[in-house]
């Protein structure tokens, strides 16, 4: 199907103030139908889940919706959707949970590659028990993470895998049911950072092998929520801290106080706005699948557009370099700051920022340390005008 980007762009407002936006991987504008979805639900009657009032029964059917929906747009199961805070805030709760029976004998296996979301909590989890880390490295000069690496680091004293669906620094796309398939083999869980995966790639956990899946709507055009998604009757053996008087059920027993109703509205409104993509057609994961298809070819088109361009400048390296890989490009300058062309294109109107972006593990194992480089981060409303006005600014900041 062909990808109408004219049509896509018409509906994000934050469009109309003239930037250019390859900030994505560090959260999407949104469109108008996310905003209006969140506003409803704010001026409706609303309070506690409940199945008597009138807003008992708005808040509980938004909670219920919005697990539906991401359980449609990750193929999970809506009884294990758990929402929370953020991705960060949800992990360091799962590492607490999953790390209670953890001791001395007792190891977890993390990336170089991935988010300190995905590595800090597991390290401080296993510290916390007397618990071994086992590092896992990639390859700085191709960006893959191969699973033989992962192989390396298992045994029977492993007790949980983390991984990265994709690297939200250099975009690379490991091959996560491999990854998963060795861990379940040594025993251990697996638990996949979905993030940056999520906004450009249909997903199916259930293929990936995730024991928990970890993502954030306001990486896919939604709002500011996290969300961790795994088998029901896995959520069920886990027991977290929780106040005495909230429910036990899964997988409220997870989900600390009152939910962001507004923000899970917006989270529906955003899968929906997704699956819209895909056409009329079939049910809403169909529809997910065909859309995300489409997204997927076209990002991927502009990254190439992208990657033609930044090679033909003088002394531009480009780090994102795997074979499967989102449309994310991490640029370093030949004896010239990436911050510098941050604020020099922010000037012009292109939106492409510098740093590690919390990928402080990788940026040190590409040798670029806490410095990072420039971002290049692909969404679904990028045009060719877009990816024009990014090149030529560049071009003037190289010869400046």
């Amino acid at each position: 199907m062909s990808y109408d980007v004219a049509a896509v762009r018409a509906c994000f407002p934050a469009l109309r103030a003239g930037a250019a936006h390859f900030d994505g991987p560090g959260g999407s504008q949104v469109p108008e139908p996310v905003a209006a979805a969140v506003a409803a639900t704010m001026t409706a009657p609303l309070a506690n889940r409940g199945r008597t009032t009138q807003a008992e029964r708005n808040a509980d059917d938004v909670v219920l919706a919005a697990r539906r929906a991401v359980a449609d747009l990750v193929g999970g199961d809506p009884g294990g959707v758990v929402f929370g805070r953020s991705m960060t805030a949800l992990t360091y709760e799962f590492s607490r949970v999953l790390s209670a029976g953890w001791g001395p004998d007792d190891e977890v296996v993390v990336t170089r590659l991935d988010h300190d979301a995905n590595v800090r909590p597991w390290v401080q989890a296993a510290q916390a028990r007397g618990a071994t880390v086992r590092w896992t490295e990639f390859d700085p000069a191709t960006g893959e993470l191969a699973p033989e690496t992962v192989a390396a680091h298992l045994s029977d004293r492993t007790r949980l895998v983390a991984v990265t669906g994709a690297s939200n620094l250099i975009g690379t796309r490991p091959d996560i049911a491999a990854m998963t398939a060795l861990a379940h083999d040594a025993g251990a869980l697996a638990y996949v950072d979905g993030v940056h995966l999520t906004a450009h790639a249909a997903v199916d956990v259930a293929a990936l092998g995730a024991d928990l899946y970890a993502c954030s709507p306001y990486k896919f055009l939604g709002p500011h929520v996290g969300c961790v998604v795994a088998p029901p009757d896995l959520l069920g053996t886990l027991r977290p801290d929780k106040l005495l008087p909230s429910t036990d059920a899964v997988p409220e027993r997870f989900e600390l106080g009152t939910l962001p109703y507004e923000l899970l509205a917006g989270t529906t409104a955003a899968v929906d706005f997704l699956a819209g993509l895909g056409g009329p057609e079939g049910d809403r994961r169909a529809r997910l699948e065909a859309g995300m298809a489409a997204l997927e070819e076209h990002e991927d088109r502009l990254r190439e557009r992208i990657e033609d361009g930044v090679r033909a400048l003088p002394g531009v390296t480009v780090w994102s370099r795997a074979e499967r890989r989102t449309p994310t490009l991490l640029l370093t300058f030949d004896g010239r700051d990436a911050a510098d062309a941050y604020r020099f294109l922010a000037e012009r109107g292109v939106n492409v920022p510098a740093g590690s972006f919390y990928a402080i593990e990788a940026s040190r194992w590409l040798g670029l340390g806490d410095a990072g480089g420039l971002r290049v981060g692909l969404a679904p409303y990028n045009d060719d005008e877009d990816v024009d006005r990014l090149l030529a600014g560049l071009g003037d900041w190289l010869t400046t």
